[in-house]
Order: structure tokens, then sequence, then C-alpha cells
């Protein structure tokens, strides 16, 4: 889906994303900061929980809605991503990967948060909260948000042909 030319000023796309976050308890800092540090950059964000401390939460249904919010936004022709946290990230990517649309990367470094969104195209990150401090997992939020998608014919075929299996189940050679 296209979006708006991906022109910069103060190193930001113009068109930024709006952005939906959602996290466990291990992530509650984390994400309590990027709230902040994102919005005090001009993203507007999106909190999908939890709103208070339990180390007894469910994150699922947190990672759920805020990859159900990014695909209803992206159906809209709104130009969203996601963030997904936790102490490693991995449930998080996991849970946010079962909404139909949704393309979660768990990012770890640099590299892997650029190239989900310059070769995948993915519309949630993942980060561990546990993994990395919070200035790390900050460079990797902003890398990930402000890496356009290559839009590399083999990159666009092989996003499609996944599309292809979540909505009918074919899968294409």
């Amino acid at each position: 889906m296209p979006y708006p030319p991906r022109a910069r000023k103060n190193g930001l796309p113009v068109t930024t994303p709006r952005v939906h976050i959602a996290t466990d308890h291990a992530g509650m800092e984390l994400s309590a900061h990027l709230v902040g540090h994102l919005t005090a950059k001009g993203y507007e964000v999106v909190d999908h929980g939890p709103k208070e401390y339990d180390a007894l939460d469910d994150y699922p249904s947190f990672c759920i809605n805020a990859g159900l919010a990014v695909v209803a936004d992206q159906k809209a022709g709104v130009h969203a991503l996601g963030i997904v946290l936790g102490g490693s990230g991995n449930g998080e990517q996991i849970a946010a990967n079962k909404v139909n649309g949704v393309r979660a990367a768990l990012a770890w470094n640099l590299s892997t948060a650029k190239l989900a969104r310059e070769h995948n195209d993915a519309n949630v990150v993942a980060v561990g909260g546990r993994q990395h401090t919070v200035e790390e997992a900050t460079e990797l939020i902003e890398a990930f948000l402000q890496e356009p998608f290559s839009n590399d014919e083999r990159h666009v075929r092989r996003i499609g042909k996944i599309a292809v299996y979540e909505t009918t189940g074919e899968i294409v050679e």
C-alpha cells in the first residue's frame, strides 16, 4: 500500500506513521519511555496497554489489539506501524503475528530492525526489554520506524506469497 513520499525533516519522515504500542509487564518501563520519546519527536502514539504493572499479566490481548489497530489503520490508508515489547519480545511477536495482515519481526540489532522494514515490509517490530538498554532499544525502534520499504520486486513478490497463504491457505511456489 503506497503512502506519501518519505521526505525527511530533522531525520524523520515528514509523514511519520501512527505508532501502536503494546507490552507485557517486563516491557512497561521501556514502553513508558518510548511513548514519551516518540510523542516528543512528533509521532502520534496509541498505547494499547497494559495501563498498570501486573507481573501476572497476559500480553497476548495487548499485542493482538495493537496488531489489529495497525492493520485497520493501514486498510483505511493511514500510515501506521506497531511496537510490541516484552522480556524477550518473542511471545509478543508471536501474538502479533496471529493477526491477519501483521508482519511482526523481532529486532535485536540495527540490521534486523532496518531489514525488517526494507526487505519484509514488517508493520510491527518486537523488542525484548530485558535484552537491551533503554537507549539501545530506542535506537532499534527509531531505525525500524524510519526505514522505508524498498518496494523491490522480489520482496513484493515474496510478501505477496505470504499474504496468499495467510488469506487462502494456498502455498504459491
